[in-house]
C-alpha cells in the first residue's frame, strides 16, 4: 500500500548534533495523524524535514510514492504540502486580504482562487471583518487563523500544522481545534499536526506519535493513546 506521506528511517543533525534518530511513520489520505511529546522532542525538526525546511537523508520522505527527500520546499508546495508555522509566519505590515492572496501564489486558476478566498472567510469569518486590517495589529488568535486561512488558498492535499495552539487562550485554542476538524472532515484534508497539547491533538486525530529525545517512543490509535497509563500520566496529566 502507498501512504500518501511516509518517512523510513528519517535523520536530521544540527551541524553535528542529532536531532532525529531513523523515525519511520505514515500518513493516509484523509487522517489526521499527531506529533506527541515534550519540548525539544523533535516534533517541528520533522515538520521541517517534511516541509523540506532542513536537509534531509537519502530516500527518507516519500509523497505518494514519489521520493521527496531532495525537494525543496517551494516545490513542495505546489505538490500540495502545505506547512502552517510555529509563530505564525504572517507579513505583518500587509493587510489580511493580502496575506491571504500570497497563499496562493503558486496558482494561476484565478476564478477558483476567487472561490477559495470566500471560502476561507467563511471558514474564518473574524478575518473577513478584519480583511483590510494590517496584520501588525492583530490578536494571537486573529494570526493563527490567518496563517492556516493562507495555507489553505495553496488548496493543499496535506497540511502541516506546527503548534496552533501555543500562546493562545483556551477558549481560541478551541476554537482553532473545531476549525482543524471541520478542515478534514468537510474538505477531505490530510493533516498531519505537531500540539504540545496531547490532549487536544489527540482529541481531533485518528492516530498518533510520541516522540522523545528525536525518537518515536509509542505509537497508536488516538483513542488507544489516551487509555494508554504512561501517556495518561505524562502528556495528559491525569
Amino acid at each position: 500500500m502507498t501512504h500518501m506521506l511516509e518517512t523510513n528511517k528519517l535523520s536530521v543533525s544540527y551541524n553535528v548534533v542529532p536531532a532525529l534518530h531513523d523515525i519511520s511513520f505514515y500518513v493516509d489520505k484523509g487522517e489526521v495523524v499527531s506529533l506527541i511529546g515534550p519540548n525539544g522532542a523533535g516534533k517541528t525538526t520533522t515538520l521541517h524535514a517534511v516541509s523540506g525546511l532542513l536537509k534531509r537523508n537519502k530516500k527518507s520522505v516519500f509523497y505518494n510514492g514519489d521520493d521527496i527527500s531532495s525537494a525543496e520546499a517551494h516545490k513542495l508546495v505546489k505538490k500540495g504540502i502545505s506547512q502552517v508555522p510555529e509563530g505564525r509566519g504572517i507579513f505583518p505590515n500587509l493587510t489580511v486580504a493580502e496575506n491571504i492572496s500570497l497563499g496562493a501564489y503558486v496558482r494561476t486558476d484565478t476564478a477558483e482562487i476567487k472561490k477559495d478566498k470566500e471560502k476561507v472567510y467563511a471558514l474564518f469569518p473574524r478575518l473577513f471583518e478584519r480583511r483590510a486590517q494590517i496584520c501588525a495589529t492583530l490578536s494571537g488568535g486573529e494570526l493563527q487563523m490567518l496563517s492556516m486561512a493562507r495555507a489553505l488558498m495553496a488548496r493543499p492535499s496535506l497540511l502541516l500544522l506546527d503548534e496552533p495552539s501555543m500562546g493562545l487562550a483556551p477558549i481560541i485554542v478551541d476554537e482553532i481545534f473545531k476549525i482543524i476538524s471541520q478542515i478534514n472532515k468537510e474538505d477531505n484534508t490530510t493533516i498531519l499536526l505537531v500540539e504540545q497539547n496531547a490532549q487536544m491533538a489527540l482529541g481531533v486525530s485518528d492516530r498518533a506519535y510520541v516522540l522523545e529525545v528525536g525518537s518515536i517512543v509509542n505509537e497508536g490509535s488516538a483513542a488507544d493513546l489516551e487509555k494508554d497509563d504512561r501517556i495518561k500520566k505524562v502528556y495528559l496529566g491525569l
